[in-house]
């Protein structure tokens, strides 16, 4: 394709995205106004409901400006030379490519970051406070946002140079390797999660002995899954939202119960809630999920190895040679139709392993607690009861709590 093509494919491309989401999100405006599930009537009295269409709708309106912000700045920095000014500026700081790298897409990520940062704000605390979900001080926030910065320039950056030192190395390989490097890091960073990366953000405590602990340790021997480590994290200096997870794998497998979740369910629906995770261990579902980020990204990075060189690429973007840094850049906006497919596909087999879980949980008796903690948790967050079809087959990771609800309690 020629430069002027290319530059007008991206151009739709952006368009397109934004178009794509705010259809998603004028279709569940439209689901708003259907009746509530028979099996779900109780979560919300008339005043609460209100309260929740309230929060809903905000919320809609919300995603739709910031998201017409975004693609205005997107197609800005791209349709008027933003790109070629970034690579300049990098090629003023170092003839080697991989610092060059750093350098445009360090400048890339501040700015993304500036621009985002007052949609996060007002989220926080206007949205959140408002609709009284919000626990997070000024001082916490701003402490949380530099070191959300510096930690993903950190992550992003060493991925980043390790990528473009590859691709010196060896171009015609580097599609392979580099993919292999990527995995390896991503086995590494998941592996140590909690030891390395929690700890910046939130104090972990083991549980203490008592009820609940002596509980789940019960229902894990029965369901034959050896279970160590039990963490409670103080998630409610934050968000009074709650949650429950697993996260490692091997010796460092740990359970992180959110001290929110402990304050609104029994403790057999914190058991019932970490039996569906016990489910979705029992299935491998962590494994298979990590298998298909692993395939996902191989056929990112050899879709990246075609375009790479790409000099009618470089140039839609006002550049005159091609580099590793811009036609990156260029490549992750042509590539977002597919991402958007890959991640459809994805959400049907989460979907799948979540029904798998939901029916670990049932088969050892957990059916109605867990049913009965999904309701209290959905009621607590106000979350949206009637969803639109196709918002939820291409954008839920879990099926409805309606369809839930109806399975675990039969």
């Amino acid at each position: 394709m020629t430069p002027l093509a290319l530059y007008w494919l991206v151009i739709a491309i952006v368009l397109a995205e934004f178009l794509y989401s705010a259809l998603l999100t004028l279709l569940n405006i439209r689901a708003s106004h259907a009746p509530i599930p028979a099996l779900l009537k109780e979560l919300y009295d008339e005043e609460c409901y209100r309260k929740q269409q309230d929060y809903a709708m905000t919320n809609r309106k919300f995603s739709l400006v910031s998201g017409l912000v975004s693609t205005l700045i997107t197609l800005g920095i791209f349709a008027f030379g933003g790109f070629a000014v970034f690579d300049r500026a990098a090629r003023a700081v170092s003839a080697s490519p991989v610092v060059q790298a750093l350098v445009f897409w360090g400048i890339f990520y501040l700015v993304s970051w500036v621009v985002s940062l007052p949609f996060d704000i007002y989220r926080t605390f206007v949205i959140e406070q408002r609709f009284g979900f919000n626990r997070s001080t000024p001082k916490l926030f701003a402490a949380d946002a530099v070191k959300s910065l510096l930690l993903n320039m950190v992550i992003m950056g060493t991925v980043l140079a390790l990528c473009a030192w590859i691709y010196t190395l060896t171009p015609r390989w580097f599609w392979l390797i580099a993919w292999g490097a990527v995995t390896l890091f991503s086995l590494f960073m998941q592996y140590f999660y909690s030891q390395l990366i929690v700890p910046l953000f939130n104090k972990q405590t083991p549980l203490p002995e008592g009820e609940l602990r002596s509980a789940i340790e019960a229902f894990a021997d029965r369901a034959g899954f050896r279970i160590d480590n039990i963490f409670v994290i103080d998630s409610s200096k934050r968000s009074s939202k709650s949650n429950a997870y697993f996260t490692g794998f091997g010796r460092r497998k740990r359970v992180v119960l959110y001290d929110t979740l402990m304050e609104q369910l029994s403790t057999e629906e914190i058991v019932a809630v970490l039996a569906h995770e016990i489910g979705h261990y029992k299935h491998h579902h962590t494994l298979l999920s990590s298998f298909e980020g692993f395939a996902t990204n191989l056929l990112m990075f050899w879709l990246f190895s075609l375009f790479i060189g790409s000099d009618a690429l470089a140039a839609a973007a006002g550049c005159e040679v091609a580099s590793f840094h811009v036609n990156l850049a260029v490549f992750s906006l042509i590539y977002t139709p597919l991402s958007i497919l890959l991640d459809i596909v994805t959400n049907i087999i989460s979907r799948r392993h979540e029904r798998q879980a939901d029916a670990f949980a049932a088969a050892h008796g957990m059916g109605p607690a867990e049913a009965s903690a999904l309701k209290k948790m959905s009621a607590k967050s106000l979350a949206n009861l009637t969803p639109h079809p196709v918002v939820v087959f291409v954008e839920y990771s879990h099926p409805t709590l309606a369809e839930r609800v109806a399975f675990l309690i039969q």
